[in-house]
This record gives C-alpha cells, structure tokens and sequence, in this order.
C-alpha cells in the first residue's frame, strides 16, 4: 500500500471513529468551578473606604450607591474593613492589610450595623459586594501570634518575619504547612458569606499562599452560595478550581509603556493578545485596570499617568475580552496618589470619565460580544496597514458584534482596515450615529482617537 493511500485510511478511520476514542484523546475543560451567572457581564469597583468620603466610613457610602449604578458598576470590592494592628504601624492609622482580627469590623469604618446595612444596601440596588482577604499574613498583635505561634514563619533566629524580601515590616507571613492554619482561615472566609451575606472575595497576593487551600476554601464557599473570587495573581492555574478573576498585570505594563514611552502598538499584540487567545483558559476572567490601589497608593509608588492616553487605553480595557475595573476616583478624574496610611479623602466632582465608563459599561452591558470569560466573543484581529499605531478588532457572540479602532499612539494617521468580513451597517457608540462599513474602511485618526461600532441581534 502506497503512502499516500495509507494516510487517507488512517484520515478517514479517524474521522470516522472520533467519538469511539478512547477518553484521554478528547479535550477537557481546563477551569472546573463555575461563575455565579451574575459575573457574566460584570464591572468592578475598587472601594477604599477610608478615602471614599469625608467621613470615611459605611454610612457615607449608602449615600454614592445610586451614582455607582447608574455608572454601570456591579461588584463593590471593598478593601480591607477589619481592626489594623497598632504594632509597628505604618503611618498614624495603618495599613488595612495589616489585620488584626478575621472577624472584627474596622472601628474607623463603623459598626456591625453599619456594615450589615451597607451590605443590604449594595444589594438592594442590584450590585453585589465582595471582601478584600488577607490570607498570607496579619499583623504582629493578632491574637492567632499569641495563641498560636506555630502558625508563622520564622526566621533563622527563630523570630517572626514579614514576607521575604519586601518592605511589609507592619505584618509577620503564616506557615500553611499547618492544617490547622488552613482550618481556621478556611472557617473566617465562610464566617463573613454566612453572617453578612456577601457575595465573594478579592484575595490579596493569592499566589503567595498555597493553591490547594484556595481550591478547597472555594468548595466551600460555593457550599453555602455561589461566590466570585479574584485573584491578586496572573496565575492561570489559579483558574481551575478556586478563582473567576486574576489580575491583569502585563496589560497594565504595555499600555503604560504604549502611552509614557512610545511603545508600538504592535506590541499589545505580539507580546499580550496573541497569548491570551490562544493559551488563556477561555472559561476565565482577567481583570482589566488603568489604576488600583496597587498603582495608585501604596507606599513608593506613583500616580498610573496615562496622561494624554488616558481615554484611548479605558477603552481598550473595556472592548478587549476581561472584566473591566474602576478604582475610587478615577471617574471624578483622580490625578494624584492617595495618602495610604493617612486620611486623603476623595476630592468629588463632576468629570468627563463618569461618562465614559457609563457608555462603555452600558454596551457591555447588553452586547454579548463584550461579556466576560466564556460568555464573550473572542478578540479576532482586523488587519490594518498601519500595525505599529493603531490596533483594531472584532468581537462577535449570538449575533452581536462589535468592531474596535484604537490609534495608540501620539501621531496623526491615516489608516486602511480590511473590512471585508465585517461589511454593514452598525451604530457608532459615541456619537450614536448610524455608520456603513464596506470591504475596505478608511479612517484619519487624531492622536490617541478610537472608534467603537457596534449591532445586536
């Protein structure tokens, strides 16, 4: 028998018999837990309590939750809101991951009532809350150094020590080698969904601490309610059986680099998307973000300036495949860096950015194309004769479809787009209009400009 006739009976057995194969040929899902349905469209915000208002406390943020929904937000992350441990304290009032007791409530922040209304509030006006977990490390008077010291790291002197080689001197690590450790943790997670209704957690450096802890406390939690977790992680093992959401971390750094040192656009898709749609497990989720606590207020860092780029990069965040997120203030136009340590409220008024997040937010919204993990479309590239500053995509899903055009770059340009299997007629999100595409779109982008086309079904 010929070779050539050899490969057609081994092509046409195989299709032939494909679903009489045995199991290990088949694909597998690769994520095992899934979403709360509410996750599948769903925006974040990142509330800093302290800084949120003048008063800086619970009641006051009942007060903001209406403009935070008709913004388009519906997961309120709340940072840290348990006692701060006073010994070796940064600053005069602490840092809140530097936590003193798993199942207090910050005074500075208010009461039990007060948190417990806050929580019913949220989810009156059709939002969900989740709580930032400091799972890795506590502070030096928690009660658990006391009674249980066994359950820290030690130094080679036999002392307790803050995470290896960072500057957390306020805080001492745990040793999850001790089941015990994992029990208790485990048991204060469960405690806040089960005494006060939340809805999941954002867990602070999750890759620091063990992930088969995080896959079975998440079995657990999802026992009592289905829950959403993010990761402070770009893990992406920490996808398959514990977290919804990791952070995307390495699209922050390129759109930085694209808007402060003159990055080619390029790059976003050679060096981030290209890896994302081929590798990302789809069933995921990444959280997409200009600014976060992280970038914006902790201690030596700086202002995330995305300065004349600002625009064009929010966009990106918001049309590419993730779920987008707002940090307290940036729809008020925050330009500087919050004190971390200190009271720094807020300064509130009327910005430009609010509108934007609600156009983008309420397309998201409604357009299945731009919904997250599994529930979207995938990014597929429009070719364009101009790669180096402009990039531009199409995301699809049950017959809705939205088109992106994004010159990242600080230069005037006239742009060819192949259009050619995306020809006809769509609405333009900004000025509403409607707008014909044909095989061959032209464009004259100003710097830094986008366009946004979308239809539904």
């Amino acid at each position: 028998m010929t070779r050539a006739l050899i490969t057609l009976f081994l092509l046409l057995h195989y299709t032939m018999n494909s679903q009489q194969l045995p199991d290990r040929y088949h694909p597998k899902p690769y994520v095992e837990i899934k979403s709360p349905d509410w996750v599948k469209n769903a925006t974040l915000y990142e509330l800093n309590v302290r800084q949120f208002s003048a008063e800086g406390n619970f009641k006051a943020i009942e007060k903001q939750l209406p403009r935070l929904k008709k913004m388009g937000i519906d997961i309120i992350w709340l940072m840290p809101i348990q006692p701060i441990g006073e010994v070796n304290r940064k600053g005069s009032l602490g840092s809140y991951y530097s936590v003193k007791d798993y199942l207090g409530i910050n005074p500075e922040f208010g009461t039990d009532a007060d948190f417990r209304s806050l929580v019913k509030a949220i989810h009156a006006h059709g939002m969900y809350v989740i709580l930032d977990w400091v799972a890795n490390h506590s502070s030096w008077d928690n009660e658990l150094a006391t009674k249980h010291p066994d359950w820290y790291t030690k130094s080679r002197d036999g002392k307790f020590q803050s995470t290896p080689w960072r500057d957390y001197d306020d805080i001492i690590d745990f040793d999850y080698s001790k089941p015990e450790l994992r029990k208790y943790m485990t048991d204060a997670l469960k405690f806040w969904v089960k005494e006060y209704d939340i809805d999941g957690y954002r867990c602070d450096v999750a890759s620091f601490v063990p992930i088969d802890f995080w896959e079975n406390a998440r079995a657990e939690l999802d026992a009592i309610k289905p829950v959403f977790m993010l990761a402070e992680a770009e893990d992406k093992e920490l996808h398959r059986k514990a977290f919804d959401a990791t952070y995307n971390w390495t699209l922050w750094n390129i759109l930085h680099q694209i808007a402060i040192n003159n990055k080619s656009a390029k790059t976003l898709g050679e060096a981030y998307i290209a890896e994302h749609v081929s590798i990302f497990p789809k069933e995921g989720i990444r959280m997409n973000f200009i600014d976060n606590h992280d970038k914006n207020s902790w201690e030596g860092t700086q202002y995330s300036n995305f300065g004349d780029a600002l625009k064009a990069a929010t966009v990106f965040t918001v049309m590419m495949d993730g779920m987008p997120l707002v940090y307290s203030g940036q729809e008020a136009g925050l330009d500087r860096s919050l004190k971390f340590f200190e009271r720094d409220p807020i300064e509130w008024k009327d910005h430009e950015n609010a509108a934007l997040y609600t156009t983008l937010f309420t397309l998201k919204h409604k357009n299945q194309a731009l919904w997250n993990g599994r529930h979207g479309g995938e990014m597929v590239r429009i070719m364009n004769d101009n790669m180096e500053q402009v990039i531009s995509f199409v995301r699809e899903k049950n017959g809705d479809k939205v088109l992106t055009f994004i010159n990242l770059s600080k230069e005037k340009v006239k742009v060819s787009f192949d259009t050619s299997y995306d020809a006809g007629t769509y609405t333009n999100l900004f000025t509403r209009k409607t707008q014909k595409v044909s095989k061959e779109m032209k464009l004259t982008m100003e710097p830094w400009d986008f366009v946004v086309l979308h239809n539904s079904k």
